[in-house]
């Protein structure tokens, strides 16, 4: 457990100073030897719906109530806690634990997890083990406590920082209208999506939550597609009629880095344009698409075009 306690603060950036506040959030209802994190997670749940609609409120001040609701409802859900669990390793530090069948559980999840593209945040395949959620609310409920219940505290510790709000943001960044809507078809909730009155995708679930995530979920996706699409076309496109312009070669691309297992590799690539007075190279960011990554190195090419007075 010390060793734990020793790699929870290092991740969380926080030093308790009530330590067993931490040994209770690492120890599953299945150790009967110490008090578990059963009542932790019941406040944590709390803390950071607090803490998240904090951030939402203040962050978004123009948006109605139901905006409000439906992006506390989709950053608090089960699904999102879990993988931020997933990505921070967490359910390895709780060593206070004696039941084997979570492990598989937790496992399944976590290489399904992992075999996702960065768009699905918001539920894949496989179930989220509600352990995890439990592992980051308790979690989130020592810090709070243990800092006298300073919001600001919590919401600065880096491990339960858990904003999903991509979606939106996509929406806010091009000025679009974002408009979540929900009806029922017998016991089945329907969700739907639309932006500036343009359907985009729905999701369906008998719970309303549930319904709404999905949605979401699909939202995303689709949404970042399209926006990446728009980006690729459009830098790769512009650069390559800035070279016809000025008479120059065609631009030419390259892998330069792979990172990353083989079902989730990610990519930096380089573009490389000959002008009348030298060859010009420059590396995009790292993206887990080829031709994402080709779009930004096209992008931050054209950035420097521009600054170096080029274009």
């Amino acid at each position: 457990m010390d060793s734990s306690v020793r790699a929870v603060e290092k991740l969380l950036g926080y030093r308790f100073q009530n330590k067993k506040l931490l040994e209770e959030a690492l120890t599953h209802s299945s150790y009967i030897d110490s008090e578990s994190y059963e009542r932790l997670e019941f406040f944590g749940d709390a803390a950071l719906g607090l803490a998240i609609s904090k951030y939402l409120f203040i962050i978004y001040p123009e948006i109605d109530p139901g905006q409000l609701t439906l992006l506390r409802t989709v950053n608090i859900s089960t699904e999102r806690f879990a993988r931020v669990a997933v990505r921070h390793r967490l359910y390895s530090y709780v060593q206070r634990r004696n039941v084997a069948a979570l492990d598989g559980k937790v496992r399944d999840f976590t290489e399904a997890v992992q075999q996702e593209d960065d768009t699905n945040v918001y539920g894949g395949d496989v179930r989220a083990p509600k352990i995890l959620a439990d592992i980051v609310e308790s979690l989130a409920a020592a810090v709070y406590i243990d800092c006298d219940y300073d919001l600001n505290i919590l919401w600065g510790v880096r491990a339960t920082t858990t904003t999903g709000d991509d979606a939106f943001e996509l929406c806010q960044k091009e000025r679009k209208r974002l408009d979540i809507r929900n009806r029922k078809k017998g016991k089945t909730n329907i969700t739907s999506v639309c932006v500036d009155g343009k359907f985009i995708a729905s999701g369906r679930a008998d719970q309303t939550k549930q319904a709404k995530l999905n949605a979401a979920k699909a939202a995303l996706k689709k949404l970042s597609y399209s926006t990446i699409s728009d980006e690729m076309k459009g830098a790769k496109q512009k650069l390559q009629e800035l070279c016809g312009k000025k008479k120059w070669p065609k631009p030419s691309y390259r892998i330069e880095r792979e990172s990353g297992p083989d079902h989730k590799k990610r990519f930096i690539c380089s573009v490389q344009i000959e002008t009348t007075e030298a060859v010009l190279s420059v590396e995009g960011d790292e993206k887990w698409r080829v031709k994402n990554a080709e779009a930004s190195a096209a992008s931050m090419m054209l950035q420097h075009l521009l600054e170096t007075r080029h274009t």
